[in-house]
């Protein structure tokens, strides 16, 4: 894909999602279809320019196919291969998101695992509050990471095989043999609205992170800071958390992007839909590049992470004896004295959010 300076970063997407890969896959479809393989029409700005005539890009596609072989595409209609297609590419995709968010997860278990003990002061609406340790703000980190790998790994990718309205008309006219259990979808679009919200649920976690560092890195806290923040334009003494503004950006982003495929959906009407269908598929593609992009710049941002445990434990000294009043309430309203830690179930917490992590590993394929 061509260099997005639009959106820095993107080359991290790789070739998901091009309009090489959507041609590709759309072929690929059709191959299946006719039961042979076909090669892959280079022309593709001829095609894109085609495109507009029919509203997609399969009609064009097909006439050029069919040089090839008159079979193709017989029995499909154009929303069969543009859905199919853009499943294919989907799960491709997710597996890639999810390479990215192992690697975090192998990351933060370490972390947690590391600084289980290590105190801090926790912080609720910005301002201090009891004593915590930086595995557990870490174990909150992977738990949310975890929880959007689980919601990934759930995904299913379904072609879609209807013909021109869902019927298989023209299929069972051709006396095709349809494989069982297929799918229609064309005006229940499911498939893309989980898909949109499982890759949001990824943005949400890696913005967790995210969010954690640009507040800990600023020069007053100091707590956390980048591996190699990123340059100033004007100050050469700025080192800026440039990958964690990057992911902040993808998360501020990616939710109106699934909005649209939810409204995309709702605006399906007949047995194929006015444009409600039309409006996915740049969507999607963007939706699916800036996860990948984000993931891959979380990882990275973990890889490279510095923890100062002495600014955190100088940081709750400083807070004082203010941060133990609930404790001090719950103890007088217990009848006993206060407890030398004021921890509750951290630890545990910690374990059990690095064993899950190891479990999620293990079991990856």
């Amino acid at each position: 894909m061509a260099a997005d300076l639009f959106w820095p970063g993107d080359d991290r997407a790789g070739d998901h999602f091009t309009s090489e890969s959507f041609l590709w896959a759309m072929v690929d479809v059709e191959s299946d279809w006719l039961g042979r393989p076909l090669t892959v029409p280079k022309d593709l700005e001829w095609l894109a320019n085609e495109s507009e005539s029919g509203g997609n890009p399969v009609i064009a596609l097909v006439g050029l196919l069919r040089e090839q072989d008159e079979g193709v595409h017989r029995g499909l209609t154009s929303q069969d291969v543009v859905d199919s297609a853009l499943m294919r590419m989907s799960e491709a995709a997710v597996v890639s998101v999810r390479r990215d968010l192992h690697a975090a997860v192998t990351r933060l278990a370490a972390l947690a695992a590391t600084h289980r003990d290590t105190p801090m002061v926790a912080r609720t609406l910005t301002q201090h509050a009891v004593p915590t340790t930086f595995g557990f703000r870490v174990a909150a980190w992977l738990t949310a990471v975890l929880d959007a790998d689980d919601t990934l790994a759930d995904l299913d990718f379904p072609d879609q095989i209807g013909g021109a309205a869902g019927t298989r008309a023209a299929m069972v006219e051709l006396g095709r043999e349809l494989p069982p259990g297929v799918p229609r979808w064309h005006t229940t679009r499911a498939p893309v609205t989980r898909l949109g919200d499982a890759l949001v649920g990824c943005t949400d976690a890696c913005a967790r992170i995210a969010n954690d560092v640009v507040t800990m890195s600023r020069p007053e806290i100091g707590e956390l800071a980048e591996g190699s923040g990123g340059g100033s334009s004007t100050m050469p003494n700025k080192a800026n958390p440039v990958l964690s503004v990057l992911v902040r950006r993808a998360a501020m982003t990616t939710p109106q992007l699934a909005a649209t495929l939810h409204l995309a959906a709702a605006q399906q009407v007949d047995d194929r839909a006015d444009g409600g269908w039309h409006a996915e598929w740049a969507t999607l593609r963007d939706l699916v590049r800036r996860t990948l992009v984000a993931a891959s710049q979380t990882a990275d941002l973990l890889a490279g992470l510095r923890v100062d445990p002495d600014r955190m434990a100088a940081t709750l000294a400083g807070a004082g004896d203010a941060v133990l009043a609930e404790q001090r309430t719950m103890a007088a309203a217990a009848g006993h004295d206060p407890a030398p830690s004021y921890l509750g179930d951290a630890i545990a917490y910690v374990d059990a959010v690095v064993a899950r992590a190891h479990s999620t590993l293990e079991e990856s394929p």
